[in-house]
């Protein structure tokens, strides 16, 4: 913590003669008391032991919570992100059977997402991205963890390794508003000529480019085992995400380079296409692990979640303060009021 105005602290020193003047005051009216030869206002100067030193303690909390809001109190507190929004893109081609992760890469890929999803904030929305040859929406952005596990659990497994599609598809859903076509960007372009059925749909947005890493609001949880093998250019889509600012985390998994066999047996060619990952996460302010073991994809995902839930922002104390003195001051009012019938 620290203050905005900390020359106000010094007020600090002049809340220490309050308790040496309320002593003296009891003092004086204890003497004034015993001049009086009435035994009901003897009894009344003499109060209860305890009730008495309430309300005057409490306006004492009160006043030190007023001089310490004077002074502008701030805190950094580490708070989730507001609408914060987590794509969730992971790969389903077939060579994530292969055991060199167990059971399977995908058995392990999916038990990861899943301790991922049970240690995030309840407030974030995840979505779920698949992708192979082709790419799918396994599940919209959602607070549902429920309806997120089904959707792990339900993986159907492809040919085909396309990146950038996937990319594209998380980008999709996170700008909905943006005009983005996978099918027309995959074509090289928009295509010539319309069918009827896509007279409604929104032209491509022209965006103006934003620092990457600047959209605090959402990020991509890529997962793949492979290099692409069909689709949109990987570093293509990865320039898109980061002329929108959103982060991409990437997580190779799996053999780097040679063979490894599938889970029945067949031998699988795999070499994971790290320079091009590794580019992903630096052009989008990301980045990039590699967890070659379930026990190091799950620790990869834990860190994940540490790291795009949790910013660490400055509040400002100043209100909190003073409205919980004034709260005080009330009640030491109230006190005051129903045991003594007076204010002071």
């Amino acid at each position: 913590m620290f203050f905005l105005w900390p020359q106000y602290l010094w007020l600090m020193l002049g809340l220490a003669l309050l308790p040496v003047l309320y002593i003296w005051l009891l003092r004086r009216r204890a003497r004034l008391a015993v001049r009086y030869s009435s035994v009901k206002v003897v009894r009344e100067a003499a109060g209860s032991q305890w009730r008495r030193h309430v309300p005057p303690a409490l306006l004492l909390l009160a006043c030190a919570g007023l001089l310490l809001a004077s002074a502008r109190p701030v805190a950094r507190v580490a708070l989730p992100w507001a609408r914060t929004t987590i794509i969730l893109t992971m790969d389903v081609s077939l060579s994530m059977r292969v055991t060199d992760v167990k059971p399977t890469r995908l058995a392990a890929a999916q038990d990861a997402a899943k301790l991922f999803l049970h240690d995030l904030p309840a407030d974030i929305e995840v979505g779920l991205v698949t992708f192979a040859g082709s790419t799918q929406v396994a599940q919209r952005a959602t607070l549902d963890r429920k309806s997120l596990v089904a959707a792990i659990d339900g993986f159907q497994m492809q040919m085909g390794t396309a990146v950038g599609n996937a990319i594209v598809m998380s980008l999709t859903e996170l700008f909905p508003d943006h005009g983005l076509d996978l099918e027309e960007l995959a074509a090289g372009g928009r295509l010539h000529g319309r069918s009827l059925d896509e007279k409604d749909k929104p032209p491509p947005r022209n965006i103006k480019p934003v620092p990457p890493g600047s959209y605090r609001s959402a990020a991509i949880i890529l997962l793949s085992d492979g290099r692409r093998t069909t689709g949109i250019d990987t570093l293509l889509a990865a320039k898109m995400a980061a002329d929108r600012g959103v982060r991409i985390y990437v997580v190779g998994l799996g053999t780097v380079d040679g063979e490894a066999a599938s889970a029945e047996g067949m031998p699988i060619y795999l070499r994971l296409d790290e320079p091009t990952l590794r580019e992903v996460a630096r052009m989008t302010g990301g980045e990039y692990f590699y967890a070659g073991t379930a026990e190091k994809l799950r620790s990869v995902y834990e860190n994940l979640g540490s790291r795009v839930e949790i910013v660490t922002r400055e509040n400002e104390l100043t209100a909190l303060l003073a409205l919980a003195s004034a709260v005080v001051m009330f009640a030491a009012g109230t006190l005051s009021v129903l045991w003594f019938r007076r204010i002071a």
